[in-house]
């Protein structure tokens, strides 16, 4: 890992990163076992994946839009998003404030921390965040729009249509492409014949860069100095982060496509892991501060996890509430 010295943080600073990738884990890791005891139908993991995220979200100002992909759990917990409307969502209860319990889980949506609610077609997100990112060019506003992906939504036209536009109209966005290696079970030398997907900013007229997104610290790097150069005037950067990810592409997914020594070689990456040896060596904190944050987050997941258990269901009035349009029709 890079020196957090040189990007300007501090020990308290890579305190407050450490504990929202340990929270963003602790969700993660519960909805799972919620998934396998058959109280929740579905989970898309964000396990491997909490360095990149947590590295962008503390690179964002207030005022910035943030248009995410299905695995960004980590990453919109740190932006504002309360672990007890992930949990709503996540059980499907009458209060997920996304959905009113209607929508799958992980279609993030949160007004007051700037996050678009996204769709559940793959890389329209992209779109999304191009729009804010014009919008903000055009009404002068000193903040810019990120949007992100994975390495297998980068093959979808949105994408590429997205970020030419952006690059043509020199906008303050930033494209994040959290890259795990795995397209759902399509391996990347399956998906792009590319050495670095970030290459295919050249095209656009942008700035590209492949960054390690299993550091938290040369994340915030990378995204603070794309932030530096959308806020001059200089466009939009194509960020590709190479992730590890630790569980299958969903609860529904048979990852037997992976090798053990693939799998192996991904625990070892573990980011949270990584980060926790990194603070050890480097003096910034001691086993009994870690037990504290582990505590803290456990009682907050197990209280966010009792809390929605109890909650009420939609009514089976609500079927059909927002999906037809109402009164447009008459009798006979």
């Amino acid at each position: 890992m890079i020196d957090y010295k040189e990007v300007g943080l501090t020990e308290s600073d890579l305190k407050k990163m450490y504990e929202w990738m340990d929270l963003g884990r602790k969700l993660d890791e519960r909805m799972w076992l919620l998934n396998r005891a058959g109280k929740i139908p579905f989970v898309i993991s964000c396990q491997g994946q909490e360095a990149a995220q947590i590295g962008m979200a503390y690179a964002m100002e207030q005022g910035d839009i943030t248009s995410p992909y299905y695995r960004d759990l980590a990453l919109v917990t740190a932006l504002g998003m309360p672990v007890l409307d992930t949990m709503m969502s996540t059980f499907g209860k009458r209060d997920d404030v996304s959905s009113g319990g209607k929508q799958m889980p992980s279609h993030f949506s949160r007004k007051e921390s700037g996050i678009i609610s996204q769709g559940s077609t793959v890389a329209t997100q992209v779109l999304h965040g191009v729009g804010a990112a014009l919008a903000m060019k055009m009404d002068g506003k000193e903040n810019i729009a990120l949007t992100t992906l994975g390495e297998g939504s980068s093959s979808q036209g949105d994408f590429h249509e997205g970020l030419n536009f952006a690059g043509v109209h020199k906008l303050p966005l930033i494209c994040v492409i959290e890259n795990n290696k795995y397209a759902i079970s399509v391996p990347q030398n399956l998906q792009y014949a590319s050495e670095k997907l970030s290459d295919r900013a050249i095209g656009y007229g942008m700035h590209g860069e492949q960054v390690d997104g299993n550091d938290p610290i040369a994340m915030y790097k990378v995204m603070k100095e794309a932030r530096a150069r959308a806020l001059a005037g200089e466009g939009p950067s194509l960020i590709e982060a190479m992730c590890s990810r630790l569980t299958p592409h969903s609860s529904d997914d048979d990852d037997s496509y992976r090798t053990t020594d693939e799998k192996d070689e991904d625990k070892r990456l573990d980011c949270n892991v990584r980060f926790k040896h990194y603070l050890l060596d480097n003096g910034v904190c001691d086993e009994a501060w870690f037990d504290e944050v582990d505590q803290k987050h456990k009682d907050i997941v197990n209280k966010a996890t009792k809390d929605a258990e109890k909650s009420s269901y939609p009514s089976i009035e609500e079927t059909y509430t927002h999906v037809y349009e109402e009164g447009s029709f008459q009798n006979g």
